[in-house]
């Protein structure tokens, strides 16, 4: 299962309840104000980091940069895709969960 997650954060709990429920071997992409908790060093960045091994962690590269957050520092382990590796994970995964 691919989870997206679109919220930031700091300001919804979208991400925890994500977290809590994915399981293993799952897949869970960060957009929109979902990538903030990409990044190293913030009061998520422990919770995330800790799911990496269980699950595989992606970024949406163009919200990055949209957000201007490209010179900050990623969690070591999420990978970065742009819209045609947003595809890929989709066309990959039999089930796409949106956490609204």
């Amino acid at each position: 299962m691919l989870h997206t997650v679109n919220k930031s954060p700091f300001e919804r709990n979208t991400l925890d309840s994500c977290l809590r429920l994915a399981r293993k071997d799952s897949g869970i992409l960060l957009i929109e104000d979902g990538v903030y908790a990409a990044l190293r060093d913030s009061s998520v960045s422990d919770r995330l980091a800790g799911r990496i091994g269980d699950l595989k962690l992606y970024v949406l590269g163009p919200d990055i940069e949209a957000r201007g957050l490209g010179e900050k520092p990623l969690i070591d382990g999420i990978e970065v895709v742009d819209y045609g590796g947003f595809v890929e994970l989709v066309a990959e995964h039999d089930v796409v969960q949106a956490w609204l």
